[in-house]
């Protein structure tokens, strides 16, 4: 039995004394590479492997574009209400906190200002781990508001955008948002402003049909899924396959929808070489 107790290894170390590897941290991408934590963190979130992009946040992208993680954050304490009294199988409140408690965040999207290679910038970033990074009212609030401090302080606008559509429990409400930021962002325009939108995986619904696609520049990352329906529906409605790659970054480029597919670990420099030449 000194194959099972590993003595020819001297390997002798007691079951009770082993330690298990903690939960977080390493990655598996979808094609089976496996990242450590720490490497992925400083590789942008991007697995050098495979190039795969893994899904981030507010956080993540305002560390990786604003100098040395500084920032200041603009409206960071506004949270939906219920409007409609909303019931479904779990009311709408409960959703939000649990939304609130699960991905520490106030609702689906931040904003804030900073330096990005010494130029000013105010971004907006939406969060898909809250809801699904649906777009209500709070959402679009909070991309119009940012969209006035950069109009007041004359500062250009970086959108990200990462979200599932409309969120259906605001109805209305939430489809307002679409008109009401496309709004602002023909003031911004009207201004001579900047506006670069970042597309991001997966991009859908309404933020795809309003803010997501009237930057002056439509940037994406690689094989992010932006469209309006999804695949499954489309498929499901006309009862044929798709095309292949339908609907991702590389497919849209190609139609002629964005102007370029950035890297994340370029995306800081490219956003700093876009800013010096709009200015």
């Amino acid at each position: 039995m000194s194959w099972f107790k590993r003595k020819e290894k001297g390997i002798n170390t007691p079951t009770v004394e082993k330690k298990d590897i903690p939960d977080g941290l390493w990655y598996k991408t979808p094609s089976g590479k496996i990242i450590h934590m720490n490497e992925l963190r400083e590789n942008a979130y991007v697995c050098p492997d495979d190039n795969h992009h893994v899904r981030i946040g507010s956080k993540e992208y305002f560390e990786i574009i604003f100098d040395n993680n500084e920032f200041t954050e603009l409206d960071e304490d506004l949270i939906s209400g219920d409007p409609l009294d909303f019931v479904d199988t779990k009311a709408y409140p409960d959703r939000i906190k649990a939304g609130q408690k699960k991905s520490g965040l106030k609702d689906a999207c931040r904003s804030a200002y900073g330096k990005v290679n010494g130029l000013d910038l105010v971004i907006a970033c939406m969060d898909f781990g809250f809801i699904g990074g649906s777009m209500g009212s709070v959402v679009g609030e909070k991309i119009s508001r940012a969209i006035d401090y950069a109009l007041a302080n004359k500062m250009p606008f970086l959108m990200i955008s990462k979200s599932g559509g409309a969120r259906m429990m605001e109805a209305g409400y939430s489809l307002m948002q679409m008109g009401k930021t496309s709004a602002k962002l023909a003031l911004l325009s009207e201004a001579k402003l900047p506006y670069i939108s970042l597309l991001t995986d997966p991009t859908t619904g309404g933020v795809t049909a309003s803010f997501a696609m009237l930057g002056d520049f439509n940037i994406a990352e690689p094989k992010a899924l932006i469209g309006f329906a999804g695949p499954r529906v489309i498929r499901e409605t006309i009862g044929k396959d798709l095309p292949k790659g339908f609907q991702s970054s590389e497919f849209l480029l190609e139609h002629g929808f964005l102007d370029f597919i950035v890297d994340r670990r370029d995306l800081k420099n490219k956003l700093a070489s876009l800013l010096k030449m709009l200015s």
